[in-house]
């Protein structure tokens, strides 16, 4: 019995020798094949987060050309993320900033500029390709954020659906015109803001409530975005909505019709700049710093016009024949970011108050 308790004894502690052994050999051999597929992968380097818009990286937007020209270039991966119109994803950023989850917020306006300053959000950096950019859209001296593109907020009508169009922002205020325009709000949208900006630039502090309360029987709704807005409007919901100058040159270049067109009023024209910027606290820093570079050259730039139906700040090819159906003001209209940062809260309730009533 002690000799075959000895047999066993020596079968199992052979066993567990030879157990080890096969073990030691299984993790070298693993090992080896880690290192060697790690040295033939690529250096791809941390993927950049991009926050924007959602009607930007839409597949008819730019976003989709931009971003994939970007990775070829960085050899990295983007990352987008397109929660809805600009003031939901500036509202999210806002909400993110102890903890940001982007590198990159890309879509914020000349009217958004003051809520962002006064939340602190952005990692300061001026490019070296801000020289191709006229310095009249340099708004900002402290390179916080750097522009990308502008356009000028307009109301676009179907002239199939309306054949006395409004010919001034006062008479869009005509009762003849009652539920028949569409705007986004000021509080959730680009072109929203940008338009209680606009009254207040035509009408002043004394006036610009007085405004809005003659064209509220004429707003048929107030979407929270664009997309919104403009999806009713070419339904044929509405005949005229909140857009802008370029919205008519999209339709002659994708469905060859010039039924659509913005009017130039003659108190003059509301100028949106968009800017681009790295949060504060972003991970990929260097990264960032590389897709705004990017932002300002041809591989960006060149695709705005016929994607996200802008003006590019620096352009090195020539406009698209379409937008000869695109107007251009003759009058510029805008507010000062500092103007703006001092009021807008104000402004915003104020409006907000004027149309509850």
């Amino acid at each position: 019995m002690a000799d075959f308790s000895n047999l066993c004894s020596f079968y199992v502690n052979s066993l567990l020798r030879n157990t080890l052994v096969l073990k030691q050999k299984i993790s070298c051999w693993l090992a080896s094949i880690l290192l060697s597929v790690t040295i033939a992968l690529p250096a791809f380097a941390q993927d950049l987060v991009v926050y924007t818009y959602d009607s930007f990286n839409t597949e008819w937007g730019p976003g989709p050309v931009v971003f994939k020209a970007f990775e070829e270039q960085c050899s990295c991966k983007v990352q987008v993320i397109a929660p809805g119109d600009s003031g939901s994803v500036m509202s999210r950023t806002i909400l993110e900033k102890a903890n940001p989850k982007a590198d990159v917020l890309l879509g914020v306006n000349d009217s958004e500029l003051a809520k962002s300053f006064k939340h602190d959000l952005w990692e300061p950096y001026r490019s070296p390709n801000l020289d191709r950019v006229p310095e009249e859209l340099r708004l900002d001296p402290k390179h916080r954020v750097t522009p990308f593109d502008y356009g000028y907020i307009a109301f676009v009508y179907d002239s199939e659906r309306l054949t006395s169009p409004p010919k001034s922002l006062a008479d869009l205020t005509d009762p003849r015109f009652a539920g028949k325009v569409v705007i986004e709000s000021p509080k959730t949208s680009s072109p929203g803001l940008s338009m209680l900006h606009w009254t207040v630039a035509v009408y002043g502090e004394e006036g610009y409530l007085d405004y809005w309360d003659r064209l509220r029987p004429n707003l048929l709704t107030i979407t929270d975005g664009w997309s919104a807005a403009y999806g009713m409007f070419t339904k044929g919901e509405v005949p005229i909505v909140l857009s802008y100058v370029t919205s008519p040159a999209y339709h002659v270049e994708y469905e060859q019709t010039d039924r659509y067109k913005a009017l130039d009023f003659p108190e003059g024209m509301f100028r949106q700049v968009e800017f681009a910027g790295i949060l504060k606290g972003a991970k990929n820093q260097q990264r960032a710093r590389e897709f705004i570079d990017f932002m300002l050259t041809s591989g960006f730039q060149d695709v705005i016009p016929l994607t996200n139906w802008m003006y590019p700040v620096a352009p090195e090819k020539e406009l698209p024949d379409s937008y000869q159906a695109a107007v251009r003001p003759a009058k510029t209209l805008t507010l000062s970011p500092e103007e703006i940062e001092a009021n807008n809260e104000r402004w915003l309730r104020s409006w907000s108050r004027t149309m509850a009533q």
